[in-house]
């Protein structure tokens, strides 16, 4: 199966939408999900479907489709600017003819056909968007939330033509109360100009609010792919040539003086310096680099000349694929949101079903003309559900860039669902609780017997030496080393036989006897450090209603020990565990009826982090424990994975809430238009405000801290 992404033009409303992924899934083996906040649609197709195939669907469903080119494309500029102008000259245009038919008093002779000039353009020109895309869909045999806009419109501005031309209306001396209810009189008299163009006017605002609002939303995404560099400096034959970020290759070195953004992804060859990735991961706190250290592209040199190897380059660099969870993030659907597209789907011809028969329902009952046909395009008017169509998309994008901007990728919206349900989560002990790095932590015999055991590892490559090595500082210099896998390290310093070896016996880390001469004269514990912010973690995760386990293929006395820094219960400590024991463990605990979360970041995680009901991968950790997973933390700190959380959890709060006001809307709005009690100008603008409404609803997750 091969994946892309297609742009779309022509989308106007949910509806639109639904259509188009209609028509997509059609073709055989074809899954597509159309994104109508993002105009476009990710599909993923078998072999036997060209692209070109994806493209005529679309172009068969009346709308129009093309693959993106893989140059990067310059930012265009504000693309609402044509919808903003249709906008003030429909408003200029509207003003005086709503005002006019409101206050009577401003009703001068013949003030009527005045309307009717300024009205005139602001529904044939101004509705032009709702009028072709209503348009191309009949063509097609379909019905959209446009055909609503437009039939009643238009409806109105008929009604009013044959009012002014072939009844009463056009009289000299003609006067018009303005009344929010609909009073039920002889229609031959009425002009409803006022609805016409005040519904135009509401509902061009809303969609040019929608359209900023999403361009915003997607800000996010924009800011994180342009914190990338844009040139590099690559030694070449020892000597520094400028050359565009996209011509850097693996393995080319490159040099990164202070306060120059990392090109690309790498490992520092020479120098030391401080690494600012506040931009990308949110840390605060610089971390210090020298040579063999890695780096990522698009943080900051905030110190000395660094030269970097690179490491990855492209699409392949930590940012790229950032921005590739983000954009993915963003195309997919929750399970509620395909609830209301699927309604959405056939609530068009439902409302105009609906229309009809209140139109007749009144006219039945001898009411006249005028007021069946008001409280008709009141309830066409009404029903446009383009709120149910903004809901879960401008949460998503809104919810996924604001993670990004944090350090938090959020691979799909069924991601959210699942932190809504889980109960307990499972943290790998080392490199998430811990930093996977061994440190001395208590010495028995004094500084005599760190100095002479650091003397003799520090020429060993273990990592239980380098911690031992790294804690004594300055020593003396070893002869005669001798390193015996599995026993330990031996060596003569000041010229005393040294031997360091395993102990037995220590059951909150590992355990060496430092021997001299034949003699033992003290022992060194190395433990795994735990992270400083780990502890606050686990309270924050408890704070969140979850229950942590530590899980470990340590011994039971290390885990334990570790348990009790961070506030985990020895109860909730599953220690020795072999790598593939990992996923049965995750088991055992779904198997109690839990739905579990994990945390880890190595191979051995990932097929655990795929079996748990919510994974989060460490993004300092593995790349196959980062593809197992649903989420990624892009820093080290365990405290992000409850950020995570309570971001999901609000993203989809958001969610929820967007798409129960529009349920609500409609739900309200209907039974009071087709009972006449809704003025259509009113209506149109209920029906504005609530996709407006849903729009910034969306934008409060922005301010997520």
């Amino acid at each position: 199966m091969a994946t892309t992404e297609l742009e779309l033009t022509g989308m106007t409303c949910a509806s639109c939408a639904n259509r188009i992924e209609r028509k997509l899934n059609k073709l055989d083996g074809v899954t597509a999900s159309v994104n109508y906040a993002t105009e476009t649609a990710r599909v993923e197709f078998p072999e036997t479907v060209s692209t070109g195939d994806l493209v005529a669907a679309v172009e068969a469903a009346g709308y129009g489709a093309s693959v993106p080119s893989a140059e990067p494309v310059a930012e265009a500029g504000d693309e609402s600017d044509p919808l903003r102008e249709r906008l003030v000259i429909s408003a200029l245009l509207s003003v005086p003819v709503i005002l006019l038919a409101m206050v009577p008093a401003w009703q001068f002779d013949n003030w009527q056909w005045l309307s009717l000039t300024l009205a005139s353009p602001v529904v044939v020109w101004g509705a032009l968007p709702f009028h072709r895309a209503a348009w191309v869909n009949a063509r097609h045999g379909a019905t959209t939330m446009d055909t609503l806009v437009s039939v009643g419109t238009l409806a109105a501005y008929g009604w009013s033509l044959y009012a002014l031309f072939w009844g009463d209306a056009g009289m000299t001396g003609m006067r018009h109360p303005f009344s929010f209810a609909i009073e039920r009189t002889d229609g031959s008299g009425e002009i409803y100009l006022e609805a016409a163009v005040g519904v135009t006017t509401f509902l061009l605002a809303g969609r040019y609010v929608e359209s900023r609002s999403k361009r915003r939303a997607g800000a996010a995404l924009r800011a994180l792919l342009d914190l990338g560099a844009k040139d590099v400096a690559v030694l070449r034959g020892g000597a520094e040539v400028r050359v565009p970020v996209e011509d850097l290759r693996v393995g080319d070195e490159f040099v990164v003086r202070p306060g120059e953004k990392v090109a690309t992804d790498g490992v520092v060859t020479s120098g030391t310096s401080a690494i600012d990735a506040a931009l990308l991961t949110g840390e605060s706190l610089p971390v210090e680099v020298g040579p063999g250290a890695a780096v990522v592209g698009a943080t900051v040199n905030a110190g000395g000349r660094l030269v970097v190897r690179a490491t990855r380059v492209g699409a392949d660099t930590q940012l790229a694929q950032m921005a590739r969870l983000v954009t993915e993030a963003q195309h997919g659907k929750a399970q509620v949101q395909r609830l209301a597209d699927r309604i959405s789907g056939v609530f068009v011809p439902v409302v105009i079903g609906l229309a009809v028969a209140t139109l007749g329902f009144w006219l039945g009952l001898g009411e006249p003309t005028s007021a069946a046909f008001t409280a008709a395009v009141a309830v066409l008017i009404i029903a446009c559900p383009c709120a149910l169509g903004l809901a879960t998309p401008t949460a998503l994008m809104v919810g996924t860039g604001r993670g990004a901007q944090l350090g938090i990728l959020i691979k799909g919206p069924e991601v959210l669902e699942s932190t809504r349900e889980v109960d307990v989560v499972v943290l790998d002990k080392t490199g998430t609780v811990t930093t996977g790095e061994m440190a001395v932590r208590s010495v028995e015999g004094g500084d005599e017997v760190l100095r002479l055991a650091g003397a003799v590892e520090a020429a060993s490559e273990h990592p239980i030496g380098r911690a031992i090595a790294a804690a004594a500082g300055v020593v003396p210099e070893v002869v005669d080393f001798v390193s015996t896998p599995g026993v330990g390290v031996a060596g003569v310093v000041d010229g005393r036989r040294v031997e360091v070896r395993r102990a037995a016996g220590q059951s909150d880390g590992t355990a060496v006897d430092v021997v001299a001469d034949g003699v033992r004269i003290g022992t060194i514990v190395v433990a795994d450090e735990v992270k400083q912010t780990s502890a606050q973690a686990v309270r924050e995760l408890r704070g969140l209603g979850l229950r942590p386990f530590l899980l470990t293929g340590d011994s039971v006395g290390a885990a334990r020990a570790v348990a009790a820094q961070v506030g985990i219960d020895t109860t909730d400590v599953i220690a020795e565990v072999l790598p593939a024991d990992k996923v049965a463990a995750v088991k055992r605990l779904q198997g109690e009826g839990l739905v579990v979360a994990m945390v880890g970041d190595g191979v051995n995680d990932a097929a655990a982090l795929a079996q748990a009901d919510l994974g989060l991968a460490m993004g300092t950790g593995s790349d196959v424990a980062i593809e197992a997973s649903d989420l990624t933390l892009v820093r080290g700190d365990l405290r992000t994975a409850a950020d995570a959380i309570r971001l999901s959890r609000r993203t989809l709060g958001i969610i929820r809430g967007n798409l129960f006001w529009a349920f609500a809307y409609n739900l309200a709005g209907l039974p009071l238009a087709a009972a006449g009690l809704l003025n259509p100008m009113l209506a149109g603008g209920a029906m504005a405000l609530s996709s407006v409404f849903v729009v910034l609803n969306s934008q409060r997750l922005r301010s997520f801290r």
